[in-house]
């Protein structure tokens, strides 16, 4: 009787985590049919042009990810331009480098708000002069001591959202609230169990990216269960949902 009880509790469990995924494939809001060779890699317009905007800027971005890994999550990334720089420089994590024997970690020039083959990306955080150039140096220095730059694990993590919010935490000038659909985000370097929240302004208890809590001003109150977050933002107003993200004010 007991055993039929909780394997009826995980599956109820189970379901209410699959039902934003489900939720989402129904919503036409993830492309199942793209072709990698043939999706867009185009900016989104979203980046100011380095040739008209001399200052220093600082911006992350969140993407759906490809196929039918959007239904669950998106992919992030980072990309700063130091002033009277004549182009972004990019940091990213990207699976497939790894499984090709070659370094996930990517840096280098390129479009900041470059479509993730094909979905438009949304911009989490926008910094511009004052004090962004010291802030540069200092993404530069946390991208230095990010510990997975050859392994990539799409779940729990490390992945690309593992690696921007190592960032986030080593750079809590940043602030970065990234969304519940960041799967990788709570899996925590080098096996720790206890860290600051990505934004900085919080504490985050997770084991292995599997399960845990964030408890944060950003964040606000965030549950992770076998990797699929879900919670509520109280200082802007937000249901935050597996697979759906965000329902309420915007973040």
């Amino acid at each position: 009787m007991l055993r039929r009880k909780l394997i009826r509790r995980g599956l109820m469990v189970l379901a209410l985590l699959l039902v934003g995924p489900l939720a989402t494939a129904t919503g036409g809001a993830v492309n199942l049919d793209t072709d990698w060779r043939t999706a867009s890699r185009e900016s989104a317009g979203l980046a100011p042009d380095p040739a008209t905007t001399p200052e220093a800027i600082v911006q992350v971005y969140a993407a759906r990810a490809f196929s039918w890994r959007g239904l669950f999550g998106v992919h992030s990334w980072i990309a700063t331009k130091r002033e009277s720089a004549p182009a972004y420089t990019v940091y990213q994590v990207v699976g497939w480098r790894a499984l090709h024997g070659q370094p996930a970690l990517t840096v280098g020039m390129s479009i900041p708000d470059r479509k993730w083959y094909g979905n438009a990306p949304e911009v989490l955080a926008d910094f511009r002069g004052g004090d962004t150039e010291a802030m540069i140096d200092a993404i530069s220095t946390a991208v230095a001591a990010y510990p997975y730059v050859g392994e990539y694990r799409l779940w729990p993590g490390p992945n690309s959202n593992t690696f921007t919010a190592f960032v986030g935490r080593r750079v809590p000038e940043i602030q970065l609230d990234l969304p519940v659909t960041a799967i990788g985000k709570d899996y925590l370097a080098n096996g720790g169990i206890l860290s600051r929240a990505p934004s900085g302004t919080g504490i985050q208890l997770s084991l292995l990216g599997m399960a845990g809590i964030i408890l944060a001003r950003r964040e606000g109150v965030e549950i992770n269960l076998l990797g699929l977050n879900f919670g509520f933002d109280f200082l802007r107003l937000a249901l935050k949902l597996p697979g759906i993200g965000r329902i309420g004010m915007d973040g």
